[in-house]
């Protein structure tokens, strides 16, 4: 039986949090409008769809936990909440999509803070956190990361090729073999699928490790395992083109290599998780927390 006191606290929290939550889809439907035409108008970003979902989903996962806690007004959340108003300010004064997008999830951080305490910020802190996968990010970013990239791609990509004698020349991001010139475009960079890898690595690892520095080691694995999947991809595509036929790779290069991607860092994040997971679980049984 809780006390007459905690009722009391958790009861201004619950009754806030539906108030707040109806005014912020109000003030911020401009921003998530964009958010979701960028979703569905720019391929680097269809996944945003899913990352509200499976943050929900990580909710919903904590039932039993959210049921038992207590919530607290916390007044230094406002702090927050102000901070992150004013994000969306600048962010809408100064067409910055970026920073008035990132204000909607520090508000919801802030909201937690004030109407919740501690107790619901140690529950809720990774599902909201995890918002910010669905932000797409700055395009003066994504451009000047996408050519060093296709660069870094290239050359290992041609590194791999005199391992094995294939005969090329390595011309910036052009891989020009004796019957064909494999271009590493933009798309091809590997930015693209980092960016839906990065959400995947961050779930993956929030669910099978059993301590966060743990899951936090297996998150930024994400980035060489993506980068080495793409460098895999275009090997295999130039081996293609030389041993068996241009249009095999053109094929292959266009039609199948998100996909192979996605496979091939899903079975090295499947296989790198389940060894940082016996690891930890070698001398004493652990589960992932769900806090």
């Amino acid at each position: 039986m809780k006390s007459t006191d905690q009722q009391t606290l958790a009861k201004p929290g619950i009754k806030g949090w539906q108030i707040l939550t109806v005014t912020i889809l109000i003030a911020y439907a401009p921003v998530i409008y964009d958010l979701v035409i960028d979703w569905s108008t720019d391929d680097n970003y269809s996944h945003g769809f899913l990352v509200p979902l499976v943050s929900a989903w990580f909710l919903w996962r904590q039932r039993k936990q959210w049921k038992k806690t207590v919530f607290q007004y916390s007044p230094a959340g406002w702090v927050m909440i102000l901070f992150a108003l004013a994000m969306l300010i600048v962010g809408t004064a100064g067409a910055e999509y970026f920073t008035a997008r990132c204000s909607l999830v520090f508000l919801i951080f802030g909201l937690t803070w004030t109407f919740g305490g501690k107790p619901a910020l140690k529950l809720a802190w990774f599902p909201i956190a995890y918002l910010l996968f669905m932000i797409p990010i700055p395009y003066v970013v994504y451009y000047a990361a996408t050519f060093p990239m296709q660069l870094f791609a290239s050359k290992l990509s041609g590194i791999g090729l005199e391992i094995i004698g294939v005969p090329h020349v390595l011309s910036g991001n052009i891989i020009r073999l004796p019957n064909y010139s494999l271009e590493v475009a933009e798309a091809c960079s590997g930015l693209r699928s980092l960016v839906s890898l990065l959400a995947l690595g961050a779930a993956y690892a929030r669910l099978t490790q059993p301590r966060l520095a743990w899951q936090l080691a297996l998150f930024v694995l994400t980035v060489p395992i993506a980068l080495a999947a793409n460098v895999f991809r275009i090997w295999v595509t130039a081996v293609g083109a030389y041993a068996i036929s241009p249009k095999i790779a053109e094929d292959f290069l266009h039609e199948f290599s998100g996909i192979v991607v996605f496979v091939i860092s899903f079975i090295m994040l499947f296989i790198i998780g389940g060894v940082f997971y016996w690891w930890q679980t070698r001398k004493n049984h652990l589960s992932p927390p769900l806090s």
